[in-house]
């Protein structure tokens, strides 16, 4: 708490940047955020549910989603100039699922390029044990820098992917992921969910900064994502970076509905599903 009036600390000064853009992404209240990837185009094509990007846009931001995640092409696609406003993080890493080396992250964007297009943060994705890794590793560190240059909040997504990987599920593993994310400079940090809350809660104590959950592969239940969600909020978790499983549901507006209930309200799992059953007005 701060007096009217008593002057910010000059470190208080430098990060104002990142505060107020954070403050876009994340819910002021409870610090957690609901956060939709859309880049999936660039991997794998024009998947069901990124075809029309600004329909989907409006579908999850009626929802409450906090943010969006996307390419630097994409904003002219999918942005809205009405309905609830919804963050712009800008993904600047890329790959194809058509590559022989479909693992090994690429620089496709700058920090300057998420400035021009108005985002509020831009992300980077790293794969641990993949033979590329220095290169991910050097790029993560130097858009970390420039981040805190321009006062540009960076989501770190890491994954452990590679020969010497025997499970990305693996407690220790994402622990290490999340912790390294960190120690190069993110501010929030995306890693995928261990399966369960005891376990998760040793990935998030090993961290000072937000952690949100990936979405994973696609559930036919959503029972199964509302518990996942839940859970990880139960183990210290952020709140969630979900794609496939919200933009491909059968009504991504109304599971992202239920989705807020649980990450900002703090919901229970049923009377989350509740919310998924009442009769359309």
């Amino acid at each position: 708490f701060k007096a009217p009036g008593a002057r910010p600390k000059p470190e208080e000064i430098m990060n104002m940047g990142k505060s107020v853009r954070l403050e876009r992404i994340f819910n002021r209240n409870t610090g957690r955020s609901i956060i939709v990837p859309l880049d999936h185009g660039t991997t794998v094509g024009p998947i069901q549910g990124l075809v029309d990007l600004r329909s989907t846009v409006n579908k999850v931001a009626e929802g409450g989603a906090n943010a969006v995640l996307m390419h630097k092409g994409l904003p002219r696609c999918s942005h809205r100039g009405h309905g609830r406003d919804v963050g712009l993080i800008i993904h600047l890493s890329a790959s194809t699922t058509l590559s022989p080396f479909p693992n090994a992250k690429i620089l496709v964007g700058t920090v300057e390029d998420g400035i021009k297009l108005g985002a509020d943060a831009v992300s980077v994705h790293l794969n641990l044990g993949d033979e590329s890794e220095r290169d991910m590793l050097r790029d993560m560190g130097q858009v970390a820098s420039k981040c805190a240059e321009w006062g540009m909040p960076l989501l770190a997504m890491v994954y452990a992917r590679g020969p010497k990987v025997k499970s990305e599920w693996d407690p220790a593993t994402v622990a290490h992921c999340a912790r390294l994310a960190e120690e190069l400079g993110a501010d929030v940090i995306k890693v995928v969910y261990t399966g369960d809350p005891e376990s998760f809660s040793r990935v998030t104590e090993g961290c000072c900064i937000p952690i949100v959950i990936a979405g994973g592969p696609r559930m036919d239940s959503p029972r199964d994502i509302i518990q996942m969600a839940h859970d990880s909020i139960a183990a210290g978790g952020a709140g969630l970076s979900m794609g496939r499983n919200i933009f491909q549901a059968e009504d991504p507006t109304r599971l992202v509905q239920a989705l807020h209930a649980v990450v900002h309200m703090d919901y229970s799992v049923d009377q989350a599903l509740a919310l998924l059953e009442e009769p359309k007005l």
